[in-house]
């Protein structure tokens, strides 16, 4: 089988839009590739965090994509391989200064900061994270890596990488992992359809996948549909991320019913609105049952993947002995 290697921050609350555009992807990925998932807690402090948070938001997560149908031997923690962040050092020195500066994500991420303070402190972290990124896919040796549009760079990043390392030392080592382009729906944010879902915007611009059936038909319920500025004959924004949203959820037929009413100019949106909150509160009303059930035994889940992480870790001390050897560091007794 083919490796597949996929990662994700631990930020707290998983939305709707996480889930499908990517972890319910990865469910789906297991059955047909060798899958490693790892939840990547080194890659949030290089944002303002405190510790303490950091930590709950790395288990929470970990329950998260258990609930969401991850199987538990696929996952990893990536402080506990802390091997990634030896490569990242060896890597570093084969990326050059002028790919780094380049990266488009650095620059955001830095205006995100200096929008709330002009003296914000920018960690070199920050600059150096997409080297850590490449060593988390190099170092499983992953045939392919699921990304999105906004991705692309990253995994490039990661190919130029192994092709100048395999260069440098004159061997066939690392494999130049390729995209896996999947048809993921962009759901956008139930209060401002302009934007993409996302919790940096706030609470009412996310769905949390968790939460309680209540407050996520109040979302829908009060989600925007037209705002008077979309041209004749077409859908707006608002709209269109309800019947997405819909649509993801697996409601083939409802979609087709409420599709030809819209098309027919017969569509009442409260009647949109309704069956799309039922669609979700089915759907995240499973989760909650599978997190729940969880919960009631965190010590043993925790247990497991503390093991998960072990034996994932065994694959990353190959790649260790191997690169060392390869670069002319010395052999660890």
């Amino acid at each position: 089988m083919k490796n597949i290697l996929s990662a994700i921050q631990p930020t707290g609350d998983l939305h709707i839009g996480n889930y499908f555009g990517a972890v319910q992807n990865w469910v789906r990925l297991q059955q047909e590739y060798h899958c490693t998932y790892g939840v990547v807690d080194y890659h949030s402090m290089t944002m303002p965090y405190k510790a303490e948070q950091l930590r709950e938001n790395t288990w929470k997560m970990v329950f998260y994509l258990l609930a969401c149908g991850v199987k538990p031997e696929n996952l990893f923690v990536q402080s506990l391989v802390p091997e990634h962040v030896e490569l990242t050092w060896i890597l570093s020195c084969v990326t050059s200064y002028g790919e780094l500066s380049r990266m488009t994500q650095f620059k955001d991420k830095t205006d995100q900061l200096k929008e709330t303070d002009k003296e914000a402190f920018v960690s070199s972290g920050l600059f150096i994270y997409p080297v850590l990124m490449a060593a988390d896919i190099l170092i499983y040796h992953a045939d392919y890596v699921p990304v999105g549009k906004d991705q692309e760079q990253h995994l490039e990043l990661s190919r130029n990488v192994a092709q100048r390392f395999n260069n440098q030392f004159g061997k066939e080592y690392f494999r130049h992992p390729e995209p896996l382009y999947t048809e993921t729906p962009k759901i956008l944010s139930p209060a401002d359809p302009s934007r993409k879902m996302s919790k940096s915007l706030g609470e009412k611009h996310y769905i949390n996948l968790f939460g309680e059936e209540e407050r996520v038909r109040k979302q829908i319920k009060s989600a925007v549909t037209d705002t008077g500025d979309t041209p004749a004959g077409q859908m707006s924004p608002g709209v269109q991320n309800l019947f997405e949203i819909l649509r993801a959820c697996g409601q083939t037929d409802a979609y087709n019913a409420l599709m030809t009413d819209y098309q027919a100019g017969a569509l009442r949106y409260a009647d949109l609105k309704e069956t799309v909150a039922d669609a979700l509160a089915a759907l995240t009303s499973a989760f909650r049952e599978r997190l729940h059930t969880l919960n009631a035994d965190k010590r043993a889940v925790k247990a497991q993947i503390q093991e998960s992480s072990a034996a994932i870790r065994k694959r990353t001390q190959q790649t260790l002995r191997e690169v060392r050897e390869i670069v002319g560091l010395l052999p660890i007794k």
